[in-house]
């Protein structure tokens, strides 16, 4: 009998600022990990003002019992913006995988991970004429890029948690995002 390979945790942090959906996104991909029968926690932190100020969502994905629910150095990293890229950057594990919204972040260091320059923004506000989608489509790349969650359980998520005359546009949103990854 061949045992199933552990999925080791993946700690994962999606910054930017708050209006931009980081805490959405959050919930979405943690609900999403649970659909698939992962254990996962999701803990959110933002300015008090909420709207324009830093926000921040962190999950972590297990197979197994999760102990300590907030991210201490993260294996991903979306970074919706330039500051959220400039915060956050020193937690990101070596060899790791870091997706930047290239239509907001212009000076993305050297760093020893693998980098993904989403136009996300830039495609949300043409695709929809609004920027609002934008944390939908980072949303789609990383689940192409990481497999992380089915792509079933990712728009079941998506259905679940937004408002229901929101749902085609955010699926359509998510769906933009697998397609931008090759």
């Amino acid at each position: 009998m061949r045992r199933r390979r552990k999925l080791k945790k993946i700690e994962i942090r999606i910054s930017g600022l708050g209006g931009q959906g980081v805490v959405l996104a959050g919930q979405i991909l943690g609900k999403a990990a649970v659909y698939d029968g992962k254990n996962a926690v999701q803990t959110q932190s933002y300015g008090a003002e909420a709207r324009g100020t830093m926000a921040k969502s962190e999950i972590i994905i297990s197979e197994s019992k999760i102990g300590f629910p907030a991210v201490r150095k993260c294996d991903i990293l979306i970074a919706m913006n330039q500051e959220a890229l400039d915060k956050n950057l020193q937690d990101l594990k070596e060899n790791s995988l870091l997706l930047i919204d290239s239509s907001l972040v212009k000076k993305v260091p050297q760093v020893k991970a693998k980098v993904y320059e989403i136009p996300a923004t830039e495609l949300s506000e043409k695709a929809f004429g609004h920027k609002t989608y934008a944390n939908i489509i980072m949303l789609g790349a990383l689940t192409k890029i990481t497999r992380l969650v089915s792509q079933s359980s990712m728009e079941k998520a998506v259905k679940d948690t937004v408002a229901e005359k929101a749902a085609a546009a955010n699926l359509q949103a998510y769906k933009k995002g697998t397609e931008l990854i090759a």
